[in-house]
């Protein structure tokens, strides 16, 4: 029996959070990376730090931040403790600390999809827009997903006679990663997730990734339990810092 590979490290899967899910553009200011999110979501627009900084390096990250029309925010990696607690000395609050899943594709597989129940494609029908616009996934993620380069797909799933739910999934150097994935409320607790999931794992095998992931805010006690019933490992976290403007 051929063993499942290695799980990539957080820090890999970062970096390929970054390729299927690009910033518009990206830039060096100093000691930090800066992205122009152009409202793609805190993943695409936060700062991070690429050698130690100090207190006289944050100015400079945020006009570069003020300049592109977002409010300063910054990504803290496991290991960048210091940059937290010079963060929270300027004020910065903690936003949205996430999750980061792996799993080897073929732990997914084997469980039958019933025909008609799941698709893959791209681009996304009006009916997959319909449904991401619906959980407040509109023009700015849409612009990420086109900006992803490489095999990527828009998945859609159905419930009863019903669309269920879509999610956007892409590859980059053999990782598939998982984004945008949203349930309509009516066919919530259904496994519409888990088919999305499933349908997910399936095309990244088919199109060549051995390792399926996702990032999912700590906060979801929903999504966080489904992901570790169906195999996943948590392999890291990180969080943000944003800056609350007139506090």
């Amino acid at each position: 029996m051929t063993r499942p590979p290695p799980l990539p490290d957080a820090g890999r899967l970062i970096e390929v959070c970054e390729a299927t899910w690009p910033p518009a553009t990206r830039r060096r200011v100093g000691a930090w990376t800066i992205r122009d999110g152009q409202g793609g979501g805190s993943r695409v627009s936060a700062a991070t730090e690429d050698w130690p900084v100090t207190d006289a390096d944050l100015p400079a990250a945020e006009a570069a931040m003020r300049a592109l029309g977002q409010v300063p925010l910054f990504q803290i990696r496991e290991g960048e403790d210091k940059l937290d607690e010079l963060l929270a000395r300027h004020g910065y609050v903690i936003h949205d600390p996430v999750n980061i899943y792996a799993t080897p594709v073929t732990r997914l597989l084997g469980h039958e999809i019933a025909p008609g129940t799941a698709y893959a494609m791209w681009p996304p029908l009006e009916l997959v827009r319909d449904i991401w616009a619906s959980g407040g996934i509109g023009h700015g993620r849409l612009a990420v997903m086109d900006r992803a380069r490489g095999p990527k797909a828009a998945i859609l799933v159905r419930v009863g006679d019903e669309p269920g739910g879509a999610g956007f999934v892409a590859i980059h150097e053999g990782i598939a990663m998982l984004h945008a994935i949203h349930v309509r409320p009516r066919q919530r607790r259904q496994g519409a997730a888990t088919l999305i999931i499933r349908k997910a794992a399936q095309w990244a095998a088919e199109n060549g990734a051995d390792v399926l992931s996702l990032i999912v805010t700590q906060g979801n006690h929903a999504a966080n339990p489904l992901y570790v019933s169906l195999g996943m490992s948590l392999v890291g976290h990180y969080h943000y810092r944003r800056l609350v403007e007139g506090a």
